[in-house]
Formats: structure tokens, C-alpha cells, sequence
């Protein structure tokens, strides 16, 4: 995490925007010995932090992750779709119809 608190965090930019946390004593304590250890503020490393755990989030969300049994039945689906049953076809001439 080393080279990605300092890639997220950019002084020139300028923030305009404030986080507020509670934590507890315990916490704040953890939060601290582990900013010095990088060589970081408490806002900077809890800023890199954050912005980390939230693109990880963001990007687990993201990505869909088959078991490979579940991807040859994925990309066979899409490769090699049924053909459209009756419904389907009303569908389209219906959307057909609508779309003038």
C-alpha cells in the first residue's frame, strides 16, 4: 500500500471537500502509529486509505468472477444463444411497432 498512499495523495490538488469520523480511542491510536510508520499525516494516511478500500470495493462489485464451470456456460450462452421463443418475437414486433 506503500506507493498507492502516495500516488492517491496529491497536494497540489485542491480539496474542497471534509470527512468527519468518531473512532475510538483504540482506533485513533492504531490510525496514528500506522501514518507515522508510512511517513504520512493521520489525514493522508486515512485519506489513501479510504480512497483505497473504496476503489477495491467499487472494482469487487465491478468485476464479475465466474468458477470456470460457470464461465463455459456464460460464454457458450453468449456465444451460442437459443434461438427467440414466441414471446420474444411479439416482443420485438410490438417494440417494432412502437418504435414506428
Amino acid at each position: 500500500m506503500g506507493q498507492a498512499l502516495k500516488h492517491h495523495t496529491d497536494s497540489r490538488v485542491r480539496k474542497q471537500q471534509r470527512l468527519e469520523a468518531r473512532v475510538t480511542p483504540e482506533q485513533k491510536r492504531l490510525i496514528e502509529r500506522a501514518a507515522e510508520l508510512r511517513g504520512t499525516t493521520v489525514t493522508e494516511f486515512v485519506v489513501a486509505s479510504a480512497q483505497q478500500a473504496a476503489s477495491e470495493t467499487i472494482k469487487e462489485f465491478e468485476v464479475l468472477t465466474l468458477r470456470n464451470e460457470d464461465r463455459k456456460i456464460f460464454v457458450d450462452a453468449i456465444l451460442n444463444p437459443p434461438a427467440p421463443n414466441q414471446a420474444a418475437r411479439s416482443a420485438a414486433r410490438r417494440f417494432k411497432a412502437w418504435r414506428g
